[in-house]
């Protein structure tokens, strides 16, 4: 009768003699693996971690006009910031400038990305020329959109029969400047918009909309029931790289309005840029207003991700 032997521990019976040098691979490819991430690690330590680190720092101090530390203030300044009018205005145009920008933006972006997405003669020359605005700097459309809607030699203001076009002109009216400045911000992001909703909906399978053709769904139905349920993660993504660009958009109302008219224009970002490098100087109120913006920021994405992606449909 054969002799059975039962291992009394978990190692018992295993040859135990790989163990080692499999040991030192792994923590050679660690080490290899910390080697290259440590210049990523120093870049952003440099450019990224320090500046932020500081300027939280910076937000607990009153600064001189050169911004060195000059009385410790704690979380007063915060509290300043936050109660402020100015701040508060800013708040508003920067949420108003969020809402004119970003639906419209992407409503936009897909209706061009479908249209372009047809296999049409000469297609080509508008897709080319749809995402044309991703090589267009800011301050290059800025210039452009200042020129069309000057009040004397706008070419807008020549073709369009609206008074408000001529006298004062879009950009110097109060009511109208923000709504001006958000067109300006459409068009310069439409490049973006459309590229990405085009690689949207490249990877949408074609048999799908074979069978929902066979099935009898026309157009609208073809693009409620398929093409926005497949493409709800790419406008998730369009949607909160949208939102973070209006609430940090700067280089357009600097060229355009300065702020104003009337501070209808003025931004977070342009406050901050006032409040560091402006006449009344004062960095370590721009620092806080930043910190203040950063966690806004924070938020607001965290909140998109939570509730929208919900929503979102990843096919799988």
């Amino acid at each position: 009768m054969a002799q059975v032997t039962i291992p009394t521990t978990a190692t018992e019976g295993v040859d135990l003699s790989d163990a080692a040098p499999l040991s030192r691979s792994r923590t050679r490819e660690r080490l290899l693996g910390l080697l290259l991430f440590l210049p990523s690690l120093v870049v952003f330590g440099v450019f990224v971690f320090y500046p932020m680190a500081r300027t939280v720092w910076l937000g607990f101090f009153e600064t001189d006009f050169f911004g060195g530390n000059r009385s410790w203030v704690g979380f007063r300044q915060y509290g300043d910031v936050l109660g402020s009018s100015e701040f508060r205005n800013s708040l508003k145009v920067t949420i108003l400038f969020a809402l004119y920008t970003v639906p419209t933006g992407l409503a936009l972006g897909v209706g061009l990305a479908v249209l372009a997405h047809k296999q049409l003669r000469g297609i080509g020359f508008f897709r080319t020329t749809f995402s044309s605005t991703v090589a267009t700097s800011v301050a290059v459309a800025s210039l452009m959109w200042l020129v069309l809607l000057n009040p004397s030699i706008g070419l807008l203001t020549q073709i369009l029969p609206f008074e408000i076009l001529k006298n004062p002109g879009l950009l110097r009216s109060p009511t109208w400047a923000l709504l001006a400045v958000g067109l300006t911000t459409v068009w310069q992001n439409l490049g973006f918009t459309f590229l990405v909703m085009t690689a949207g909906l490249q990877s949408i399978p074609e048999e799908l909309y074979e069978s929902a053709r066979i099935d009898g769904a026309g157009g609208w139905r073809q693009f409620t029931n398929v093409t926005l349920p497949l493409l709800s993660p790419t406008l998730l993504f369009g949607f909160v790289v949208l939102t973070i660009n209006a609430f940090q958009s700067f280089g357009q109302i600097d060229l355009l309005t300065q702020g104003g008219p009337l501070e209808r224009t003025n931004v977070i970002v342009y406050s901050i840029y006032r409040n560091a490098f402006g006449q009344n100087v004062d960095q370590g109120a721009a620092a806080a207003q930043a910190v203040v913006l950063f966690v806004i920021v924070l938020v607001l994405t965290v909140v998109q991700f939570r509730v929208l992606e919900r929503r979102v449909h990843y096919g799988s």
